[in-house]
């Protein structure tokens, strides 16, 4: 027993430098004065100041749209993808389509977003597409991002699953696309669910790609947030950090009690 309390001590000590920034900015959003650094009472004035500011709820919007389009295409991607690296075997190039798979995951996401760039002023030269970069360019860059995590997870969930039920499927007769659809999808599931939430969340959280591949009228709420944070932080920023927090803990607990429920 002597010899836990001090990593309760140090588990204490580490959540406590997670969360304490975060309850400082909680408490920070409800301060009357305009000063990060002085308490003027309470005061729900920097709320009633974000409903009104039209530019951070349009950024707020266009991320939200960018953020379910990119996943959604991420997830069809990665799950063909995390699909052919799992239940193909040896291919030919096997080797250079599972390195171009897992590149995103390493490459620095300066480097991602210049080569996107560089891609999208290229496509528009020859082609005449996208005529100009926007939500389009962007939410094709978080996808192409976001293709590696969702193929990982569902490699990861197929190699974990086997493949005793889809091959009783096909001793039954069952042709290729049925079996696809009865056995592996439903199998899939889990692992669609959390590879679409984490793509949402890595495209809804981006900067680096985002700055380099969006355009006039196309700014995000993360880039609109960081350029307001270059004038200096305001209580109105942190109302809005809070806002984001409270819809996380109330999904967080939604899922938890969802979880708790009894099957019928």
């Amino acid at each position: 027993m002597t010899g836990r309390r001090p990593l309760i001590a140090w588990l204490i000590a580490g959540y406590a430098f997670l969360y304490a920034p975060i309850a400082f900015l909680i408490t920070l959003s409800f301060n009357a004065s305009s000063l990060v650094t002085a308490w003027a009472g309470f005061s729900t004035r920097w709320y009633i100041t974000l409903v009104h500011d039209h530019v951070l709820i349009d950024a707020a919007l266009l991320s939200l749209r960018i953020a379910a389009a990119s996943a959604t295409l991420a997830l069809i991607v990665g799950l063909f993808a995390g699909y052919a690296l799992a239940r193909f075997g040896a291919f030919r190039l096997r080797s250079v389509f599972t390195a171009a798979v897992a590149a995103p995951l390493v490459l620095p996401e300066v480097i991602t977003g210049l080569s996107l760039l560089l891609l999208f002023v290229a496509s528009e030269q020859f082609i005449g597409w996208p005529a100009q970069r926007g939500a389009t360019t962007v939410t094709l860059a978080h996808a192409s991002v976001s293709v590696a995590y969702v193929a990982v997870v569902v490699r990861a969930r197929l190699a974990d699953a086997g493949t005793i039920l889809e091959e009783a499927a096909a001793d039954l007769y069952a042709p290729p696309w049925r079996t696809f659809a009865l056995i592996t999808l439903p199998l899939l599931a889990p692992a669609l669910v959390s590879g679409w939430l984490l793509s949402f969340t890595l495209s809804l959280d981006d900067v680096v790609v985002a700055s380099f591949t969006s355009g006039p009228g196309a700014s995000t709420l993360p880039m609109v947030v960081f350029s307001s944070l270059r004038l200096g932080p305001t209580p109105e920023l942190y109302a809005l950090a809070t806002v984001i927090v409270a819809l996380v803990a109330l999904l967080l607990l939604a899922v938890g009690v969802a979880q708790r429920r009894p099957l019928k």
